[in-house]
This record gives structure tokens, sequence and C-alpha cells, in this order.
């Protein structure tokens, strides 16, 4: 009992310290189940944790995930102004708000975007005993509005909104792009949906249909009046009182719905994103970004189909047929160098471990003699994982990107012979000279110092825990016409350094492959000239000292050790593969991993 009780309190302490980090502060109050509780601060009431069960516990983290969100991007004023008449369309309004603020929290917190996908499938997939067409029509709004607008791709969720399908395009179909793009403006979005779901009509339909009911109701009840005056009344009172008890009561359903809308929502985020801890604004606090509305963080197989990434890496292949050799000594090298480092090496004469049985004839010829055992010695490079983090901007278009796809590559391929999970990450922007981040600044009367004004584009080329043989294609991308652009790299290694966070392994080593300073023209044509580079050296910084991860760099054409502590400049791109290996080598050479003191 005792130690339940010390799980539910470790877990609840860990609730409320997610919610205050998504938030951003600190008075918050988080009560489970008293929702009585009067308090100065704003507070989050979260169900009673019945029992420990992995249901429950999604469950609460779901629901505190929801609330938290709700909480920081959400104005009340501005959702209560734009609130639609009619109890169904009120459901419907707050439906789409809620889809709304969870979009933003998935595009900050890619594990609350796992979570709501997981969530809604799960939900889409359980039959429903619809009371009413009402509660139909509700659901099917939600899971087409979600299906569009939070790119949810289900068979089940499509067949719960088939049947009105052709209702909610007539209104919805046209708006998407609109919705998308309104996110981060609430009031908006709020206007825009709004309006669209009052063009539903759906509570003056419902009205309507209730008029005629009774209407029709009423008539056959004053047609039997012409047989019998004084039980007519009688029995036109009773059934009158028999219809409005037939009608669905719409305050009822409008708290069934929310209370429903409250467990979905509940349900949804499943795990809380370590990320949350890890994103807090270290470094450079004078760094800021005008929006965030039109990143993006993206897997490299959904940027081109299939077939081009196979014509792409097929295109890598073949640009470096003529350093096959050097490919093939360069993979062998550092297999050789870490394997080496990888034999076994064993403690012996002890008294407790694997029995030595090598020493076993001390025993046979003296029988007195005591048991010898030996301990296996751990290597210096176990549970360790290697992020290795591309620069992808324009200038490195031709050999030297070619070589870094190749070189990261063979790294992936060779350390995961030795046990080593490798991690490759590309950094590039979506526009030249921005995007649609620098047309909403000029759409907003130009503001002063805006901070960085492009729209970034993160690439994950390949996961930690993907084996090289289903990544290998994707390095190929790299090569793809229009992809390079500019290079924001604080950012970048901000991102890359809170993905390395979340991991569970012991080790961490973060390498960079750059060929110079960040630069994007849009940015710096309206901030300070030495704007992004601040904020990359105080990104450096703060990783260098403040965190355990080891981060090097390599410098192609360019020395960066202005901005990295370990880093080195190759003059020629062929030595990046020797450079990249020599970096690692040297690392795992070291006697201990680094330390945060």
């Amino acid at each position: 009992m005792e130690k339940n009780n010390e799980i539910l309190d470790s877990f609840k302490k860990a609730i409320t310290s997610t919610i205050k980090s998504i938030v951003g502060s600190q008075n918050i109050d988080v009560i489970f189940g008293d929702t009585n509780n009067k308090t100065k601060n704003k507070s989050i009431s979260l169900p009673v944790i019945k029992k420990i069960s992995k249901n429950e516990f999604i469950r609460t983290r779901a629901i505190a995930d929801s609330e938290a969100l709700k909480l920081k991007f959400s104005d009340e004023k501005i959702f209560k102004s734009y609130e639609p008449e009619g109890n169904i369309s009120k459901i419907l309004y707050k439906i789409a708000e809620k889809i709304r603020y969870e979009n933003i929290g998935s595009n900050y917190f890619k594990g609350i975007k796992n979570n709501l996908n997981q969530f809604y499938k799960i939900k889409a997939n359980q039959n429903v005993d619809y009371k009413n067409s009402d509660f139909e029509f509700i659901d099917a709004f939600e899971c087409y509005l979600r299906s569009h607008l939070s790119k949810i791709k289900d068979e089940q969720m499509e067949i719960k909104f088939s049947k009105f399908k052709k209702k909610l395009d007539s209104k919805l179909k046209n708006n998407f792009e609109k919705l998308s793009s309104s996110f981060f403006n609430q009031e908006k979005f709020n206007s825009l949906i709004s309006n669209i779901i009052s063009q539903f009509k759906i509570d003056e339909e419902k009205k309507q249909k209730n008029k005629e009911e009774n209407q029709k109701d009423q008539n056959n009840l004053e047609n039997k009046s012409n047989e019998q005056n004084n039980e007519q009344s009688q029995n036109k009172e009773n059934k009158e009182l028999s219809i409005d008890a037939g009608l669905p009561d719409l305050d009822q359903l409008t708290q069934e719905i929310d209370s429903e809308l409250e467990e979905i929502n509940d349900e949804m985020q499943n795990s809380s994103n370590p990320q949350r801890k890890n994103n807090k604004n270290f470094g450079d606090s004078k760094y800021k970004v005008y929006t965030q509305e039109f990143d993006e963080i993206i897997a490299a197989e959904d940027l081109e189909n299939e077939e081009e990434l196979i014509r792409l890496r097929n295109n890598l292949d073949q640009q470096l047929l003529h350093l096959k050799n050097f490919i093939s000594k360069l993979a062998n090298k550092l297999q050789r160098k870490l394997l080496a480092k990888q034999n076994r090496s064993w403690e012996f004469d002890l008294e407790e471990g694997t029995l030595d049985t090598a020493k076993l004839t001390r025993v046979i010829i003296d029988p007195l003699n005591s048991l010898s055992f030996k301990r296996e010695k751990d290597t210096k490079f176990k549970d360790t994982l290697v992020t290795i983090l591309i620069d992808n901007s324009g200038s490195m278009r031709g050999k030297p990107i070619s070589v870094a796809a190749i070189c990261a590559d063979i790294l992936a391929r060779t350390l995961e012979r030795c046990s080593v999970k490798v991690e490759i990450l590309g950094f590039t922007t979506k526009h030249w000279k921005g995007g649609q981040s620098r047309e909403k600044w000029m759409n907003n009367q130009k503001p002063l110092s805006p901070g960085r004004l492009n729209d970034l584009r993160h690439i994950i080329y390949k996961s930690a825990d993907m084996p090289w043989r289903q990544s290998k294609i994707n390095m190929g991308l790299m090569l793809k016409e229009g992809l390079l652009k500019e290079n924001i790299d604080g950012e970048a290694l901000k991102w890359a350094y809170n993905k390395i966070q979340k991991r569970k392994e012991e080790r961490k080593i973060l390498m960079v492959i750059s060929d110079g300073a960040p630069v994007d023209d849009s940015t710096l044509s309206t901030n300070t000239t030495d704007f992004l580079e601040n904020n990359l050296k105080q990104t450096v910084k703060w990783i260098e000292k403040s965190s355990s991860v080891e981060l090097l760099a390599i410098g192609i054409g360019h020395d960066v050790t202005r901005y990295y502590n370990k880093a080195i400049k190759i003059a020629d791109v062929q030595d990046l593969g020797d450079a990249m290996i020599n970096q690692l080598t040297d690392l795992f050479s070291e006697d201990s991993k680094k330390t945060v003191h």
C-alpha cells in the first residue's frame, strides 16, 4: 500500500510539473479530485486517480496536457465573443476551438501530437450507440475536422463522418487552408469557425422540426376535440407533456457532450513529453522568433515518395562511385578502431562472478584452493547515442552535401554494428528570403526587430531507433533540387539538443557538420547583423557548460572554432570522413563521459 501511495505521489508531482512547464508559469494550482477548493492562482482540476493502472495514468496525463494547452493557448474572452447561438452549435464551436489549441500544442510538443493521433484512432474504433442524430452529427463533425485539420488518417474515422460528408464538405472543405493558417490567431479562427457552424443551421433546423412535430401533435389533439370536449382538454395536456418529455433536453445534452469531450481530450495526449522540461529558453535570452506558425519538423520519407527517394539515393551512389575505395576504407577503419576498444576485458581472482575455468586445475590439484571467479569490464561507449546534425543550406550544394550525406550514412552503418545508436538530422528553411513568416510580418505593419523571420524546416533522415537499412534511401534527399536554402544554426542546435535529451542513453554525443556562419537574409535584414550568430554562440555555450551532451563540430572550408570549443576545419570535403571518424574515436578513447558540475 505504501509503495502504491509513493507511485501515486510521484506521478502527481510529475503531472503538476508538466502542466507548469507547458503553461510556463509556477502560479498554477493542480487539484486532484476536489474541484471546490478556492485558490488565488489559476487552477486545473483533474480526476481522482482511482487505481494504479496504465489506462488511469494515460487518462490523467491526457486531461492534464489538454487543460494545460487550453490555459496556454486559449483566451476565454475571445472564445465567448464569437460563440454562436444554439446549444449544438456551441458544442461544435467548443470542439473546433479544442482542435485549434491542441494543434498548436502538437506543433510545439511532438509527443503530444502522437498521443492525440493514437487516442482519436482508438476512439474512432469504439462502437457508439448514438442516442439520437445530434450525437451522431457531433461525432461526425469532430472526426471530419480532426481528420483534415490534425491530419489524422484513419479508416474508422472516415466511416464515422461518411454519412454527413457532403454536408460537411459543403461548408468546410474550402475553408481548411484558412482555418489551418489561423491556428495561432484565435480571434480569426473563432470568428471563421463560428460563421461556418452557423451556416449549418443545425439548431434552427432542430427548432423547426420540433415546432412541426408539436404542431402536428396539436392538430391531432384538436381533431379529437370534436368528439369529447371534456376529455379532450385533459388528453391534450397529457399529450403535450409526453411530447415535451420525448424531446432531447439540450441543456443536458450540452453537459453530456462537455463531459464526453473532457474525457476525450483527457485520453488524447498520453505521455507527457520530456522535451518540455528541456524546451526552456536556454542560451540567448534576447533571441526571439516572430512566429513559429509555419515551422516544420518532418521525416525525410514524408518530403518525397519512395520512388523519388530511391532515385535520389541512386544518384548519390553514382556521384560517389569514384570514392568507392575511400568509403570502404573509411568504414573498415572506423569499425576496427571501435571494435578494438570493444574487445572484451576481464577482472580476475574475484570472490563472485563467472567461474574462471582456466584456474580449475588448481582446485583439482589441491581441493583446499578456493574457486576463482571473473567479471567482464564495461566498455567505455556502450549505451551511447550519436546525433549527427547536418547543415542543409544552399552553400553546401554539390560535393560538400554529397560527402556529408555518405559519411553520415557510413557512420550510421558502422556504429550500428558496434551497438551505438545513431540519429541523423538536417536543418534548413522552407523558403529563400523568408516565407509565410515574412508575409505575416509585412501584413502586420512590419514591426521593428521582429526576430527570426523565416519558416524553419528541420528534417529527420534517420531516427535513433530506425535500423540503417530502413533509412538508407533517405540520405539521397539531401541532393533534392531546391531543398537546400538558408541556415539558422542556433535553433537547429537547440532542436537537436532537445531531441537527444529525451533519450535514455547514458552517453550522448552531438556532432554538427556545417560550412560556416548562420545566414538568413530576411532575418538579418530586419535585425542586427549579429542576431543569428549571437544566438548560435549562446546556445553552444550553454550546451557545452551546462549539459551532459558532448558537442563537437566539423567546419567544411570554414573555421567554426569561434562557435564551438571542440571543432576542426577541413579544407577538402574528401577529408570529412576521416575527420568524423577521428573526432569520434578520440571521444571513445577518453576515460569517462562528460559530466556537469
